[in-house]
């Protein structure tokens, strides 16, 4: 037995060591999230983001394919798991700070042999018969046993708070995924109704080339142009059916990566493709820079982590000092089974508790220190680098748009020209009064600038998406 003289003068030993084993100083580095206080020198606290995408996406066909890949997206129902492991880590975590609490059992026989210690004692002792040991002699127990780590220097605590940090920053970042998610369908779809409209266009121009074809070997037989532009005329028609079957194709790929984003087989997707010569680009409210720290998940995401990696750091700065340890049990023991229940000559139980301190493995504990350090100044960086760069795509798209409605007025001007064009190039064909290679070359201006207007348009409806996205819009609906 240890004397309370004793047991003092241990507990003094262990916590002087402790002491003397503190965890080193760092320098933490503090994470800035300063932003422009505006967008090009203008700015106002409406903000597109805050409306819900069914609001924002005013169509139904679309609202009906985000709504299936919200239910269906694999991707995302991938993320929800990882999730759900992040909530049950939570839980594993907040029971390592409470009691551990078990119930057991046991039984078995022990008979020493004669030739051993315990045997020559027993065989040595004159015993009266019926008062000797059992041989073999039984070992029967029941009871609760219970073990507890007391939480002094908050380390299991923390660790449940950086655990529960990366649940919610695992919530951010399916938010993200969402928003990220509908954007890619909206600009898939946008897309696809702009590959409906090429070949629209290339099919009509297929039938105003074949026309012209007629007419070139209709003047062929009257000698009025050679062989060389009949064949070059076909050449153009040609070309055009082939440019039809390009764009089939693209068709179908765009449609397929739809499916795939709201996880189904490949089939046809039901729409109106007329729908996008009417669409225009409804102007944006931006906000402020600083909005984007509440309304991007990436941007939250990066800062519950950077919560998570502070915390660690105090869960492993506490490891450097002394642990204190409550073991507790209570049941029955006894030799034979009838006597397992008798009190209280059957009755055990004990108490004990033990602080243990940090020796030998300090270099250990300090390399898992400066290791939580480092990942916190990596959680700093990845926060900062995060508003940058959602306050640069911000920035990009808002540029992007005034820039392609600039370019969208002017392709609708060479549009009309070249239409012009055409009508004239034809019917100064049909009185000899312009060569066949104007007339090809007109046709072909002209194709090249209404595929280029829509286009265009597509980008615009596309940078629409964008600043949405970037603005941190469509997880909040």
């Amino acid at each position: 037995m240890i004397s309370g003289r004793k047991c003092t003068v241990l507990l003094i030993t262990l916590i002087a060591i402790a002491m003397d084993s503190c965890a080193p100083k760092l320098a933490l580095r503090e994470a800035s999230a300063h932003v422009p206080d505006t967008y090009f020198d203008k700015g106002d606290t409406v903000n597109s983001a805050n409306t819900g995408w069914r609001v924002y996406f005013a169509d139904s066909t679309l609202i009906g394919l985000i709504d299936t890949a919200l239910q269906n997206n694999q991707e995302l129902n991938i993320v929800l798991q990882e999730i759900e492991i992040l909530r049950n880590e939570v839980q594993a975590r907040k029971g390592e700070y409470l009691p551990s609490v078990g119930i057991g059992a046991g039984a078995g026989l022990d008979k020493a042999g004669r030739y051993t210690r315990l045997g020559a004692l027993e065989a040595d002792n004159e015993i009266k018969p019926g008062k000797e040991f059992p041989e073999p002699l039984g070992d029967y127990m029941v009871g609760a046993f219970a073990s507890w780590e007391v939480d002094i220097w908050r380390k299991l605590r923390n660790a449940k708070k950086s655990s529960f940090s990366r649940y919610l920053a695992g919530i951010e970042g399916r938010n993200f995924l969402i928003t990220n998610l509908i954007a890619e369908i909206a600009s898939s779809y946008y897309e696809l109704l702009a590959l409906d409209n090429q070949l629209e266009i290339v099919e009509r121009n297929i039938a105003i080339q074949s026309d012209v074809l007629e007419i070139v070997r209709l003047q062929k037989q009257s000698a009025r142009v050679t062989e060389l532009a009949v064949r070059r005329f076909e050449a153009q028609v040609l070309n055009t059916k082939s440019l039809q079957y390009n764009i089939l194709q693209q068709i179908i790929e765009t449609e397929n990566r739809l499916n795939f984003l709201v996880g189904r087989y490949p089939q046809y997707i039901e729409r109106d493709s007329d729908v996008f010569s009417v669409l225009t680009p409804d102007s944006i409210s931006e906000g402020v820079p600083s909005q984007l720290l509440e309304n991007r998940p990436d941007v939250r995401q990066a800062e519950l982590e950077l919560i998570a990696a502070r915390l660690d750091i105090n869960v492993a700065k506490a490891r450097f000092y002394p642990s204190l340890g409550i073991s507790a049990g209570l049941g029955f023991q006894a030799f034979n089974p009838q006597f397992l229940l008798e009190t209280p000559e059957s009755m055990l139980y004990y108490l004990g508790g033990d602080l243990v301190s940090p020796l030998i493995n300090r270099k250990a504990i300090k390399a898992a220190y400066y290791n939580a350090d480092a990942k916190q100044i990596q959680a700093v960086i990845n926060y900062e680098q995060t508003i940058l760069n959602a306050c640069i795509e911000v920035a990009n798209q808002l540029a992007n748009i005034d820039n392609l409605q600039n370019s969208y007025e002017l392709k609708e001007q060479q549009v009309e020209a070249l239409t012009e064009s055409i009508e004239i190039s034809n019917n100064l064909f049909r009185s000899a009064r312009a060569d066949y290679m104007e007339v090809l070359l007109t046709q072909r201006e002209a194709l090249e600038a209404r595929f280029e207007l829509i286009e265009t348009k597509m980008l615009q409806m596309q940078a629409r998406v964008n600043v949405y996205r970037a603005l941190g819009g469509g997880w909040n609906e």
